[in-house]
């Protein structure tokens, strides 16, 4: 069992982490999670000593990490991202896909499957890191928002599935059957979504919104599950399924009690980010092999280079494809934002040290690296879109129905 003392030394981190932000705000724009990572590496066995992760704090982290996929497939509005931008989003990340395996050869010397452990990691996006950026800013309805979305919605779904087939242990072949298998089941798990609700499913709703049943925030935890465990039984990463379940509840809340969709969403949120992601983070501080990169200089000077090639390898395609009707400083912006990864390279680098595709030391360098992204990009992007003019335009009729033609 989890030592009381640890439990609270990481509540104390994620309490301490807003703190710091609003203190640093006024002077430099600090994403929150490089506070709460930061505050995790301190309290953690690398530094002071004082928080060791175990098995009841792996499982609280794991489900932040759900939790906040989740999240990020929540705020996707398909209606919104189809058509060309979703289009362009698809093939900006099959080519990052393809340069990142590319280049992993080049750095594992020709060893496939490290090769795909560093590539996969090279083209993720923390879409759920930058849309509460964006939101908080009020962008995330405007054009870039919209756009944003779509290129993040397949930076952090390809790299999961990408995991189901190529990281899985499994022969492609099967890999592929099952990730078919539970792509149908999710399918018809949509049609049912789209289905109208009986009216006794909105009256329960809004008769326990303010009362101890909690009949809609209970019935999407339900949903979590659900899909958690669907994803589990086929064998793939849960984190597929938790990125259906977002899409899932976003239907069924906004068909069945649009009203009070917000709402429920809001309680949703405050558990996900006033509780388990914040205890992501910080457990993924605690966890970092701070040892394993300070004294190993080939790992540290890789770090910088990691950075680079998440610009280039993610951020370089989706400049290239990016909506013309942006401006240079929203593309270079779009770019920026789509290279900025952490939770997925935490994912996607714990299954390959634990499957001993690659060491620790590569392991940290990825992670080191995608810290920095976090830190850095998001903010150069706003610095280059507010040179540029671009201050979250709110997307007109007429551009919202551009993208939302048929493919």
């Amino acid at each position: 069992m989890t030592h009381p003392g640890t439990l609270v030394l990481i509540m104390a981190a994620a309490v301490l982490a807003p703190l710091l932000v609003y203190a640093t705000g006024r002077r430099l724009r600090v994403p929150l999670v490089i506070f709460e990572i930061a505050l995790g590496i301190l309290i953690g066995p690398d530094v002071l000593g004082w928080a060791h992760t175990d098995e009841v704090t792996d499982t609280l982290a794991d489900l932040g990490l759900s939790m906040l996929i989740f999240l990020a497939g929540y705020e996707i509005e398909f209606a919104a991202i189809r058509g060309d931008t979703l289009r362009r989003s698809l093939w900006a990340w099959l080519i990052a896909l393809v340069a990142g395996i590319g280049l992993g050869l080049l750095i594992s010397g020709g060893e496939a499957f490290k090769a795909f452990v560093i590539g996969t990691a090279l083209t993720s996006t923390a879409l759920g890191t930058v849309l509460p950026m964006l939101r908080d800013r009020g962008e995330l309805k405007g054009r870039f928002g919209k756009v944003m979305t779509a290129f993040g919605a397949v930076g952090e779904f390809g790299p999961v599935v990408a995991m189901a087939l190529l990281l899985s242990g499994r022969r492609p072949g099967e890999s592929a059957a099952l990730l078919a298998a539970f792509g149908v089941i999710a399918a018809a798990a949509v049609f049912w979504a789209l289905r109208p609700r009986r009216p006794w499913f909105t009256r329960l709703t809004v008769r326990t919104l303010h009362s101890s049943g909690q009949f809609a925030v209970r019935f999407v935890m339900l949903l979590l599950a659900c899909m958690l465990g669907l994803a589990e039984v086929f064998g793939l990463d849960v984190l597929l399924g938790a990125f259906a379940a977002g899409v899932l509840t976003r239907l069924v809340l906004h068909r069945a009690v649009p009203e009070s969709s917000d709402e429920v969403l809001g309680k949703v949120e405050a558990m996900g980010f006033g509780f388990l992601v914040p205890l992501f983070y910080v457990v993924t501080g605690i966890e970092f092999d701070l040892d394993a990169l300070l004294h190993d200089v080939a790992a540290l000077l890789v770090v910088p280079l990691f950075l680079l090639l998440f610009v280039l390898v993610r951020g370089g395609p989706v400049y290239a494809l990016a909506p013309r009707d942006l401006s240079t400083g929203d593309r270079l912006g779009l770019a920026l934002f789509a290279s900025t990864c952490l939770p997925l390279v935490a994912a996607i680098t714990t299954i390959g040290v634990d499957q001993k595709l690659i060491g620790s030391n590569e392991a940290a360098s990825l992670v080191g690296a995608a810290m920095l992204s976090v830190l850095v990009l998001p903010l150069l992007a706003t610095r280059l879109r507010s040179a540029d003019g671009g201050k979250g335009r709110p997307l007109p009729d007429r551009e919202a129905g551009a993208d939302t033609e048929a493919w």
